[in-house]
């Protein structure tokens, strides 16, 4: 007999069902976005493209922006799920520098790198793409809360978790810039392979307090 907890942790097949569509909106804006570029594709267009009504489409996102930046979302929930996966009594830095790690192949930031590097052009993009970047930090600040309630049980200081959850995200904005102003958008093995390690290098420096490296001495780019 299965336990209860097993099967309560099992997606119905009416979430499948949505999560399928919600991932076929998702692929059809993105191939839409590379074929005719940023704003010359509408919210028909991709209904149209991902099999759907326009009904459909609007049931999951707001506009033609919120679907392509769910790339991003989908990108920071997968390294989220990874940082609840580390043991409770990690620091909380070095939990956020090894999520990041177990994103093992580079290729796993490609989707949210391209994104990224086509929202430079189109300011509506961009500011989806902030949108998630918001979303993700609430979610560490609940995860961070999660923890510490568990370990101290006690009352928790909300300004050293906001604090540490902004300070995390803005280091990854700061990779994502880095790797940009770099690599110019190159979705190459070896260009994903630098942000990969830009990201983990960002939460390095952040858990040492920037002490380990001297602003004159640039990470060099590693393959």
């Amino acid at each position: 007999m299965a336990s209860p907890s097993s099967s309560s942790r099992e997606p119905n097949r009416r979430e499948l069902n949505k999560a399928a569509t919600r991932q076929a909106i998702t692929d059809a804006a993105l191939d839409l976005l590379r074929t005719r570029g940023p704003g010359n594709f509408t919210v028909e267009d991709i209904a149209e493209a991902a099999g759907i009504s326009r009904r459909t489409f609007f049931n999951y996102f707001g506009s033609t922006e919120a679907a392509l930046a769910s790339v991003t979302f989908g990108f920071l929930d997968t390294a989220l799920q990874q940082f609840r996966l580390r043991p409770a009594e990690e620091p909380i830095l070095e939990s956020a520098r090894a999520a990041l790690v177990e994103l093992a192949d580079p290729m796993t930031v490609a989707p949210v790198a391209e994104i990224y590097s086509l929202g430079q052009a189109n300011p509506q993009l961009s500011r989806s793409e902030l949108e998630a970047w918001d979303h993700c930090t609430a979610q560490i600040i609940e995860a961070a809360r999660e923890r510490f309630a568990r370990r101290a049980g006690g009352e928790i200081d909300e300004l050293y978790l906001r604090a540490l959850a902004g300070s995390i995200i803005s280091c990854g904005k700061a990779a994502m810039d880095v790797w940009f102003a770099r690599c110019g958008g190159d979705l190459s093995p070896a260009s994903l392979s630098i942000l990969r390690q830009l990201l983990i290098d960002s939460m390095s420096l952040l858990g040492s307090g920037f002490a380990s490296r001297s602003p004159s001495a640039p990470s060099p780019d590693r393959h």
